[in-house]
């Protein structure tokens, strides 16, 4: 997620959201027009007060920041707290840049890239009333990469610092205050980061939520989620999971130590757990203020936002996501390459496209897995289709390639597993009906099971054992880069190292030496432009092991009611709505 390589993957974005109508006024309404939000900060206002009403389908992942992944969770937690680095509140190009946070500077890089150095800004306090210090930025990377109960985010920093001799067993059962010697904390505004290898990137590294300070005496574990202390310029009044989170100011906010946030409502409003059409007409109604899932209105809200009056308050951006389907190389049939290859070829991407709303809120065929948002994106199509004349699926010569590899792989008939999609994402559990249809023609009957997008990755897919279990061969899912860059793409959905007990991501469970060789090399390559063609090499390495079925990459269709203020899509995130800045209109 950082400056590095962010020009160039500007350069791409900005390719790609010109495309999608820029300000275009699109309609006869009053507001700032189609598209006006995918570039520019729209209906920008300085006024203070009033609360900001937001809603989702589900549930955080965790909304504790050492124990979280998904996009909009980290875009969210930034209003209670606040990392080493962060991604610019701006819009479109811009947003891809990281920018101190609660850092004075970027890193200070020395020994080739292996050691990092940052001074924390003086004088932030929590809203307990006691400084923030490198310590506890220490402390948070410390338990959200080595305890055995923080599991949902990703573990680079386990990866890449120096290991400890004897190896460091995390904070809850190492009891000494030393703690990991690969990180040091010099003085209370110095924080240095000693790695086993170069990594040209660190910069976004520690933009993730993970180094969003904790200090030790408050840890509680697991249960730091329903208390967590605010470094932000909002604390958290209350969480109850599926239920609700309520923000209000944190008292010992300093806007002197915080030049990147308004702070401007008085209380901000999460309800969770709602039905997603039903948010779409709440937010219709000026009744609610945002999906902060920003994944789009749903199929049937998308003709009422286009409509003359309402079109002036949506945006339709490139948002950066893959959604694709995993294929568990530990679930038979699909342990042969020949069975995944099949599918690669079987899979109707045009229903799945128009399943999830079409080129318009759906997105573009994928046939890669880096999206062209990213740098290091390469074009290429291992497995090409052809649809046939009149609409009705693949041409008979895709069937064809299909039905040989099944015939290799032993399976002449077809086979029998399962699809997993998201229960709360009616246009996901859409996509897996299309595609289940479609595979039904060469044989391969699926059935689709259904999990909450909450528990989907903590307790279903991103478990290995719940997987190979229950014969969950195919998995649906969507992926945003940790951070604009090939490495920041691919290292978590396609490195073997990255394979959890729980809480994983890399749901195929791809474990190519090869490719976890490449990853560490790129990396560790000062030179951006071979790190830039690595990224693309590596993507066609994994797509030769047909792990990974790509189908769109993603579009949606926001709406913006008129009433919020200082909104813009920040591409940082994955290409949703901005949540640091955002006001109300009282």
């Amino acid at each position: 997620m950082r400056p590095i390589a962010a020009l160039a993957a500007g350069a791409l974005a900005a390719a790609g959201l010109a495309a999608c109508g820029g300000g275009d006024s699109g309609g006869s309404g009053s507001g700032p027009g189609y598209g006006a939000a995918i570039d520019k900060i729209v209906n920008q206002s300085d006024k203070k007060g009033g609360t900001l009403r937001l809603a989702m389908s589900d549930d955080f992942d965790a909304p504790d920041p050492g124990n979280q992944y998904y996009a909009w969770d980290q875009n969210f937690s930034r209003l209670y707290g606040r990392g080493l680095m962060t991604f610019k509140p701006a819009a479109g190009k811009d947003s891809l840049n990281v920018i101190p946070d609660l850092a004075t500077a970027p890193g200070q890089m020395a020994d080739g890239g292996k050691t990092w150095t940052y001074k924390l800004r003086t004088g932030v306090k929590y809203d307990d009333g006691t400084t923030v210090t490198s310590k506890d930025v220490k402390y948070a990377v410390e338990r959200s990469n080595f305890t055995d109960e923080l599991q949902l985010g990703p573990k680079y920093f386990k990866t890449y610092l120096v290991d400890n001799k004897p190896a460091y067993k995390g904070p809850y059962k190492d009891k000494s205050d030393e703690g990991l010697k690969s990180i040091e904390t010099p003085d209370d505004n110095t924080i240095v980061f000693h790695l086993s290898k170069p990594f040209a990137e660190f910069d976004y590294l520690v933009a993730m939520s993970q180094t969003i300070p904790v200090p030790k005496a408050k840890d509680t574990g697991l249960k730091y989620e329903s208390s967590i202390v605010s470094s932000g310029p909002y604390k958290v009044d209350n969480y109850t999971r599926g239920k609700s989170m309520t923000l209000s100011r944190n008292p010992n906010w300093d806007p002197s130590t915080d030049p990147i946030r308004k702070a401007l409502p008085d209380r901000i409003e999460l309800q969770l757990k709602q039905n997603a059409d039903d948010i779409d007409n709440r937010l219709l109604a000026g009744s609610l203020d945002m999906d902060v899932a920003g994944v789009g209105v749903q199929s049937g809200t998308q003709p009422k936002v286009l409509t003359p009056q309402q079109k002036p308050y949506t945006d339709n951006p490139i948002q950066g996501y893959l959604r694709f389907m995993s294929l568990n190389q530990h679930v038979k049939p699909l342990d042969n390459i020949h069975c995944r290859i099949a599918v690669q070829y079987a899979t109707d991407k045009v229903a799945a496209q128009t399943a999830y709303g079409g080129p318009l809120a759906g997105g573009d065929v994928a046939t890669t897995i880096l999206p062209p948002s990213v740098a290091g994106y390469r074009k290429f199509d291992l497995y090409p289709q052809k649809q046939a004349s009149g609409g009705n699926g693949l041409d008979q010569a895709t069937l064809a390639k299909a039905k040989q590899e099944l015939a290799a792989c032993g399976q002449p008939n077809g086979f029998s597993t399962k699809i997993s999609a998201r229960s709360d994402r009616p246009k996901e559990v859409a996509m897996a009906q299309a595609i289940q249809q479609g595979l039904k023609k060469v044989g391969i009957n699926v059935s689709i099971v259904q999990w909450p997008a909450g528990d989907y990755f903590n307790k279903y897919v991103g478990v290995p054992n719940y997987v190979h279990q229950h014969g969950v061969g195919m998995m649906l899912m969507a992926w945003a880069a940790d951070w604009p860059t090939g490495y920041g793409f691919l290292s978590q959905i396609v490195d073997g190292r990255a394979i959890k007990p729980s809480g994983g991501n890399n749901l195929a469970e791809e474990d190519n030496p090869k490719v976890n060789d490449a990853l560490d090399q790129a990396i560790a390559n000062p030179d951006k432009a071979a790190r830039m063609k690595a990224y693309g090499d590596i993507d066609q390495m994994v797509m030769q092991d047909a792990v990974e079925v790509p189908l769109i990459y993603a579009k949606a269709l926001l709406y913006r009611p008129k009433r919020v203020t200082n909104v813009g899509i920040t591409m940082g995130y994955g290409g949703m709505y901005d949540y640091l800045n955002m006001g109300v209109e009282k």
